[in-house]
């Protein structure tokens, strides 16, 4: 996207002659600010893991202390996942609409809020209720990021960009099942919430400092409900978009699986403290931003994308065999370690699946960003809502109902990745975006 610059009057800048000599390295504070920018973004991103991982050690506490069965108390993440969902639906196409900026600082102060609510709720279903609302409007920090990145970076850059904050983010799933156990050393599960509300109040003082606005008024749709779905049902009826979002949606479910049953998992059937189960959680996140960086660093720009996603999404798929069969019997008694190598293996290739999915669906929708992450945002955690529930069909005696869900959601990835996006046929739309692959350059907004 060519920059504005001096100029003759009524003279539309072009790209600069072959001559022209190189531009001159970035000043610090350019590079400053871009940093600062990077922070945030990850820092909004990290923001969905944070309040579902710091609280995952608590989940047994909160069964014994409300006095809920399980399956109610997984409720709790339901609700919130849920809410994610279905606020990003609401906040993407207002930050096309009014821009990225306001809609997330409003959100911000309503996740502090609702966050501070759960901290004093008395019972399930206001736990619940809260933790619904806590979920709609931290949505405001998952859609507005992406869309944000899609304001300021194009193809292969824009999927590096999105292994960048695979690494910032990640961070959160290693260290808030660390912080929440410890958390639980010196108080009880309410603390995490009081925790939680903290880390709310200081991104949204971050937001409010250093996050400026990306999108320019010129870009805005100003449209309302009417013209918002029409954008969305647009981008639905583009069948490689719907492939891409589908794909990723399915391979969140696994992971949220993952997620939802681990720590009854590890620690009710396995025997492990919470303590031991934050250490494993931290490992497992420590491969998906790992290998979320090879992919980043090493394999884009180099392999194509749809390559490297298709081979991820396989290597999904053995894991969630694998884990089926251990945790049925079929292989006889296997202990906790070889079902949390399996688990590990299954997280370290969400480092493949997540940003590439993202990266090549949006490359297709630089006319409706927000809707574009909105859709992309909500049929990750719909479908993880679902999923979450079904691995405590069975009870807290049994891993299988988890490896069933995570391996007939990674049948369902692929199913969709190789029937909708078909990735050997050429495209007509999108071909841009495969041109970029060689080659992208940053978008300055």
């Amino acid at each position: 996207m060519p920059e504005s610059g001096p100029s003759t009057p009524g003279h539309i800048p072009t790209e600069p002659p072959r001559t022209a000599p190189p531009a001159p390295a970035p000043a610090p504070a350019a590079r400053r600010a871009g940093l600062l920018v990077t922070l945030v973004l990850g820092g909004l991103t990290a923001l969905p893991p944070l309040s579902m991982d710091m609280y995952l050690p608590a989940l047994p506490e909160v069964t014994r202390a409300l006095h809920a069965p399980a399956a109610t108390v997984q409720l709790t993440l339901t609700a919130c996942l849920a809410g994610m969902a279905l606020g990003q639906l609401v906040v993407g196409p207002m930050s096309d609409r009014f821009g990225r900026r306001r809609p997330l600082l409003v959100g911000m102060l309503v996740y502090v809020a609702a966050t501070a609510v759960c901290a004093l709720a008395p019972g399930p279903e206001l736990l619940i209720a809260f933790r619904l609302l806590q979920g709609l409007a931290g949505a405001a920090g998952i859609v507005i990021a992406r869309a944000v990145v899609r304001d300021l970076y194009d193809g292969v850059e824009m999927a590096r960009f999105f292994s960048t904050l695979m690494l910032i983010s990640g961070a959160a799933p290693i260290i808030a099942p660390l912080i929440g156990g410890q958390i639980l050393r010196v108080t009880d599960w309410r603390g995490v919430f009081h925790a939680l509300t903290v880390v709310g109040v200081l991104l949204t003082l971050v937001v409010w400092k250093w996050l400026g606005e990306t999108l320019p008024p010129a870009r805005r749709h100003g449209g309302g409900v009417g013209e918002a779905l029409r954008t969305m049902r647009g981008l639905l009826a583009d069948r490689v978009f719907s492939g891409y979002m589908l794909a990723g949606g399915l391979a969140f479910a696994a992971l949220f699986a993952y997620i939802s049953a681990s720590p009854f998992v590890v620690q009710e059937i396995y025997g492990a403290s919470p303590q031991t189960f934050s250490l494993l959680f931290g490992v497992n996140s420590v491969g998906l931003v790992a290998v979320g960086q090879i992919n980043g660093k090493l394999l884009v720009g180099r392999v194509s994308l749809d390559k490297v996603l298709g081979f991820g999404l396989a290597v999904i798929t053995l894991a969630a065999g694998a884990l089926l069969l251990m945790t049925s019997g079929a292989l006889g008694e296997v202990g906790l370690l070889p079902v949390a190598a399996g688990l590990f293996v299954l997280m370290s290739a969400m480092g493949l699946a997540m940003p590439n999915t993202n990266a090549q669906a949006l490359m297709r929708t630089p006319h409706a960003a927000g809707s574009a992450s909105a859709l992309l945002g909500t049929s990750s955690f719909l479908v993880g809502a679902v999923a979450s529930p079904l691995v405590g069909i069975a009870g807290e005696a049994t891993a299988v109902p988890m490896a069933v869900v995570q391996l007939v959601c990674a049948l369902g990835a692929v199913a969709c990745f190789l029937g909708l996006c078909r990735p050997w046929q050429p495209r007509e739309q999108g071909e841009q975006g495969e041109q970029r692959e060689q080659g992208g350059q940053p978008r300055r907004g």
